[in-house]
């Protein structure tokens, strides 16, 4: 199997290190977390990228954007159990589109990657319109964390 060229940089040095507490209904009846779940912990993670670096939910809403995910995808290595408190990395990718790339690792107690993943979420303006271009507040925010491509 061909892998894709990395077509985009992660931004490393903007990585957010951020944990999870897995709870009771996020398990199946032996205590693994569902495959599912580990999508929420994407948002978790993303969450808390967005409060650290001022690119939250709520920074984008009050420019009157959303940014929907448009797709997503996930690799499970290892079972995340019921009561685990997971490590959770979330880091952005540095991309001239009008797009927002996140990747993230996440790990178990013990240091070992359970999963693996990405999302790509665009921005819709307050009519529902798919903006082409990246919105203003967003290439302002890119020039102050250091992003250009």
């Amino acid at each position: 199997m061909r892998r894709k060229k990395e077509q985009y940089k992660e931004a490393t040095e903007l990585t957010v290190t951020s944990e999870i507490r897995v709870r009771f209904n996020e398990t199946d009846p032996l205590g693994i977390v569902w495959h599912g779940i580990y999508i929420t912990y994407f948002e978790d993670g993303r969450e808390a990228f967005g409060r650290q670096h001022g690119i939250s939910y709520l920074d984008v809403h009050d420019h009157g954007y959303t940014t929907p995910i448009v797709k997503s995808s996930c690799e499970h290595k290892l079972s995340l159990r019921y009561g685990d408190v997971a490590t959770i990395k979330t880091t952005i990718v540095d991309t001239p589109a009008a797009k927002l790339i996140f990747r993230y690792k996440i790990y178990t107690p013990q240091g070992e990657l359970a999963c693996e993943g990405e999302t790509i979420q665009v921005f819709v303006d307050a009519n529902g319109d798919l903006s082409l271009n990246s919105p203003v507040f967003h290439q302002e925010w890119k020039k102050k964390v250091g992003l250009g491509n």
